[in-house]
């Protein structure tokens, strides 16, 4: 055998040991799992709202869980063209069946009644909990203590793991009353029928900010002071043989920074709400 021979060998044998990078091994856990071979189906809500989706349009990448869907596919080894998004609302996600999305993202709370029916990833958020009022409430001199919040009326979107956190956290002297959805909670404030709500703090800073006309994030809970903070996870398929591959590609977004990085850069305004003592 020549020289020339030997070295080519040496070259194939040298290659053949080299370990396998991440973007490689990705690719491979993600191999025969997704909807599409070759294609990673995202779902989130339609609309989607700011500050999660900006101009409802995931496919832009911009705002928090759109700039996430797209770093847990670059993970998994999907490059940005191989992503396809499509819509779905809240309640048909958490529906037990058939899914059109190998995974979704928008909000979805982990629980245990729903990782009964669904799956989800390792927590991508953990959010805090935030108070909106109207101007007329800081000016009648509600303040962000318990105390003060305690004799208000309070409502809450009855799909969300806000009201146990009011009945217990909070405590208020009457039962909140409970609605369909956020945009019914928010209708009922602007109508004087409820001083006050709870929310995800970044949904909180949108609905004041851009839906109401006099609202006010009066103050935070911490993400820990609550009995069960929201942790979101992305939501699949119950049994999908992809879990793993997401829960693995969070974790190098976690263990890198890159998924803080991705939080300060989109949710960075939340750290001027007061804590709520």
């Amino acid at each position: 055998m020549s020289q020339k021979i030997l070295t080519l060998a040496g070259i194939i044998i040298t290659a053949s040991i080299l370990p396998v990078t991440s973007a490689q091994a990705a690719g491979e856990c993600a191999t025969g799992k997704t909807l599409e071979e070759g294609v990673l189906t995202i779902a989130t809500g339609n609309p989607a709202y700011f500050p999660w989706v900006i101009d409802n349009e995931p496919a832009g990448g911009k705002g928090f869980e759109a700039a996430v869907a797209y770093a847990v596919a670059a993970q998994m080894g999907f490059e940005a063209e191989k992503v396809e998004w499509t819509s779905s609302s809240f309640d048909q996600a958490i529906q037990p069946g058939q899914k059109n999305f190998d995974f979704n993202l928008q909000q979805f709370s982990i629980t245990e009644d729903r990782e009964k029916i669904v799956d989800f990833s390792i927590p991508y958020y953990t959010s805090a909990l935030a108070v909106i009022v109207r101007q007329p409430t800081i000016d009648a001199g509600v303040q962000p203590t318990l105390e003060s919040l305690k004799s208000l009326t309070w409502g809450a979107d009855a799909n969300t793991t806000a009201t146990p956190v009011i009945q217990e956290l909070i405590a208020p002297e009457s039962d909140p009353l409970l609605y369909d959805d956020t945009i019914n909670v928010i209708e009922a404030m602007n109508a004087n029928q409820i001083d006050a709500t709870l929310l995800d703090l970044p949904v909180a800073l949108y609905q004041a900010g851009a839906v109401m006309n006099d609202g006010v994030v009066l103050g935070q809970f911490a993400a820990d002071e609550s009995t069960s903070p929201d942790h979101f996870g992305l939501l699949m398929e119950e049994g999908n043989p992809i879990k793993a591959c997401v829960d693995a590609a969070l974790t190098a977004l976690i263990d890198s920074g890159e998924l803080a990085q991705i939080e300060a850069q989109w949710l960075q305004q939340a750290t001027d709400v007061p804590m709520i003592r």
